[in-house]
């Protein structure tokens, strides 16, 4: 159902790319290319077809473990919207720990691997999170009692959400800004100024941030620079996707002992191949 969703809106998508691309083209030449909008739809393809592969091989693991479910919920509006929060949750510890586990991080790397942030940055998502291991977050929620097939249609709901905050286009929103992930916060997320570094992690509601200290506003006195600390000169979608793989293993193996471990599972930052490129210690300031 979550795969047949978003096909559903492919062509939302790509009229909301068309109309931001016309938008930009003579505000901001550049901000749009055709190399790094065909390498975002190409992550994208292969994206959605390992996404229904990995979906059709956990299914039945959500439904064996909804056999031993903790409560009883039936359908009805106050249920999915219970699942919508709780799924939410979930995201943001996954998202967090994409951040701050290197083995999650090679997989999302390649959705901060633009130095453009355009709606059709949305588009660049990684052929491995089911390797990382990104269905296991929301297991937990089969197990309290929700139902599998609303568990992924809701998970779609939220990535489709989340296509909308990939855009310098908008402006900050006002009260939706206390409430909501917006354009504004997600700038600060794909930017790599130490200030904004590995912050505003949401989903769809900004709470989490606040709650667990990671959120940053947007500065207007310190412009988002986009990308990766360790930049990669290239729009070719498998090296897009598996560079850092490469490096984690590479790295794991001149390791040795205790430390391979710390290679594989250790912040980022502490990998041994970003030693010319060391990326500024997380600071998880008070939000």
């Amino acid at each position: 159902m979550g795969e047949w969703l978003l096909l559903a809106l492919a062509p939302v998508f790509l009229a909301c790319v068309a109309w931001e691309a016309w938008y930009w083209r003579k505000r901001r030449p550049g901000l749009y290319t055709l190399r790094d909008t065909l390498s975002n739809a190409a992550l994208a393809l292969m994206h959605q077809g390992a996404d229904a592969l990995a979906w059709a091989a956990v299914i039945g693991a959500y439904w064996w473990v909804h056999q031993f479910r903790v409560f009883d919920l039936t359908a009805s509006w106050a249920s999915v919207a219970l699942l919508f929060v709780a799924q939410d949750f979930a995201y943001y510890w996954w998202h967090r720990l994409s951040h701050r586990v290197r083995w999650m991080w090679a997989s999302h790397v390649t959705h901060h691997s633009s130095e453009r942030l355009n709606l059709s940055t949305a588009f660049r998502q990684s052929v491995t999170y089911p390797v990382s291991g990104m269905s296991l977050f929301w297991l937990p929620l089969a197990w309290i009692g929700f139902s599998p097939t609303h568990i992924v249609a809701v998970v779609a709901i939220n990535l489709a959400f989340q296509f909308f905050v990939h855009t310098q286009a908008v402006g900050r929103l006002g009260w939706l800004e206390h409430v909501f992930n917006t354009p504004s916060h997600h700038r600060v997320h794909h930017a790599r100024n130490p200030k904004y570094i590995d912050r505003n992690y949401a989903g769809v509601l900004i709470v989490w941030d606040k709650l667990f200290g990671t959120f940053t506003e947007e500065d207007p006195a310190v412009p988002c620079e986009y990308g990766l600390v360790k930049p990669v000169r290239s729009h070719n979608p498998l090296v897009l996707t598996f560079h850092e793989w490469g490096d984690l293993l590479r790295d794991a193996a001149r390791a040795r002992g205790w430390q391979r471990l710390g290679q594989l599972f250790g912040p980022p930052e502490k990998a041994l191949s970003q030693q010319d490129f060391p990326r500024p210690a997380t600071n998880l300031r008070p939000g």
